[in-house]
């Protein structure tokens, strides 16, 4: 086990703690990583050692743990063989700006596009090359997958979605018109095409987890097919049953 702490208090005591019990191994002398940490070290692991293709255990030490399993050192040889493995898609998000170039970022919670001053973005959106929303005047919109579904997209009150359900949820944030429209939930399979209205007089820009791009003319979002996430998780502590939780919460 390769051991990667974040740099919250309390992270290094329990690395040296692991690490004397355990012992040390690089990532890529590695069988399994274990990150200590809350959620934005796990995501960042994910993107720096996803070439890797290793399973990835967590342990939270952070603020916010919904990626993680409890923090406990005894038996983790145990918890980690026994953990369920849970296999997530990112998304590819290719972008082009008003410059004339294009960018390329992979988001495992989600893609967002947002206004940059205090004029509201206009988004034409495109499922598969159909026009679906003419014209979305908002704050933005982002597609999140099912993993992500319960943190900026829940934020922006787009729906939680299931792991197992093939889908991600295309969200608008803080819309003005169409005002009845809510967003949906597409298939994994969905390309969806954000193109940028009066991107000169209404600047926008756009995330893919913590990578951005200013002044987008367009984006589009889709499945990466080429790389397949495996998350581990104690038995009672399952990532579904955790979305579901999330559903029932006041």
């Amino acid at each position: 086990m390769a051991f990667l702490a974040s740099d919250h208090p309390g992270s290094a005591s329990a690395l040296a703690d692991l690490e004397q019990r355990y012992g040390r191994v690089s990532p890529r002398h590695a069988d399994v990583l274990v990150v200590l940490g809350g959620d934005g070290f796990m995501l960042h692991i994910l993107h720096e050692h996803a070439d890797l293709g290793l399973p990835v255990f967590g342990m939270r030490l952070g603020d916010v743990g919904f990626l993680m399993n409890r923090y406990e050192p005894d038996a983790l040889t145990e918890r980690v063989q026994a953990a369920r493995r849970v296999e997530l898609n990112p998304l590819r998000m290719t972008a082009g700006d008003l410059d004339g170039h294009e960018h390329a970022a992979v988001a495992i919670n989600e893609v967002s596009l947002l206004r940059q001053t205090n004029q509201a973005a206009h988004l034409k959106i495109l499922v598969n090359d159909r026009e679906r929303v003419e014209k979305l005047v908002a704050d933005g919109a982002l597609v999140a997958t099912a993993a992500g579904s319960t943190a900026y997209n829940l934020s922006a009150h787009g729906p939680i979605l299931p792991l197992g359900t093939e889908a991600v949820v295309l969200t608008p944030i803080s819309p003005f018109r169409p005002r009845r429209w809510q967003g949906a939930i597409l298939p994994a399979s969905a390309v969806v095409r954000f193109e940028v209205l009066q991107p000169e007089r209404r600047p926008v820009s756009a995330t893919a987890d913590y990578d951005e791009f200013r002044n987008v003319a367009w984006v589009e979002v889709r499945q990466h097919e080429e790389i397949r996430h495996r998350l581990l998780f104690d038995p009672e502590h399952s990532l579904e049953e955790r979305i579901l939780n999330e559903q029932f919460l006041s």
